[in-house]
């Protein structure tokens, strides 16, 4: 296949698939995820259950100070490259085209020049990840392969857009099609790893919250 052939099929064929896959395999993990239930509670209600999910979503947003203190690289990090992947997920203006022609809406975009940046500082932050996950014994004990499959694909999108923007490598069309490969990887990843959180950490946090909140106590 061509440059331009392979182009037209990420374009094409394997981005419906990809969203077929992500958008059928997020629903049923949700799915799941609700029917799971909970037992009923049989004390009588002591705070509200809106209030204490809404309130842990804030809290569990935000490190407490003694949890910031003793792993102050790995929250910095980690709010740099989550940060950094919605801005350039979300804000540059080619993303949100697709968006807009997927769901119809869309929004402002960024100066390509600042996405550009975040790119790069998120690149380097999910490196300094990888470094202090191999050289961290207790973080290198807990992993396992999936983890660093899971870091792969969440980089390669961002190295191989770095690479169409600037053209590094190969033709125009060729990395802008390897660069929507590596996306289309990602999308079919996320409804079977730890990828899925995406979808699944504010619903998780409200439901905490609300348990606590029916018991009248924090999260």
């Amino acid at each position: 296949m061509t440059a331009t052939e392979w182009l037209l099929w990420a374009r094409g064929p394997a981005f419906e698939i990809a969203t077929v896959i992500l958008v059928m395999g997020i629903i049923v993990r949700l799915i799941e995820i609700l029917m799971l239930g909970r037992k009923e509670n049989l004390a009588a209600p002591k705070g509200s259950a809106t209030t204490g999910g809404l309130r842990t979503i804030v809290s569990r947003s935000v490190p407490d100070s003694g949890t910031f203190q003793r792993s102050t690289f790995t929250i910095v990090a980690g709010y740099i490259f989550h940060i950094g992947l919605f801005v350039v997920i979300f804000l540059l203006a080619p993303h949100i085209l697709v968006f807009s022609k997927l769901t119809g809406l869309s929004w402002p975009a960024l100066p390509t020049t600042i996405v550009d940046a975040f790119a790069v500082i998120t690149i380097l932050a999910l490196i300094a990840v990888l470094i202090n996950r191999l050289n961290n014994k207790v973080k290198r004990y807990l992993s396992g392969p999936m983890d660093y499959i899971v870091w792969a694909l969440t980089t390669l999108p961002l190295i191989t857009g770095y690479m169409a923007f600037h053209r590094i490598g190969f033709s125009g069309p060729m990395l802008i099609a390897l660069h929507i490969m590596s996306v289309e990887l990602l999308m079919i990843a996320i409804p079977f790893t730890k990828l899925s959180h995406a979808f699944t950490l504010f619903l998780a946090r409200f439901y905490n919250g609300a348990v606590t909140g029916i018991k009248g106590v924090q999260s």
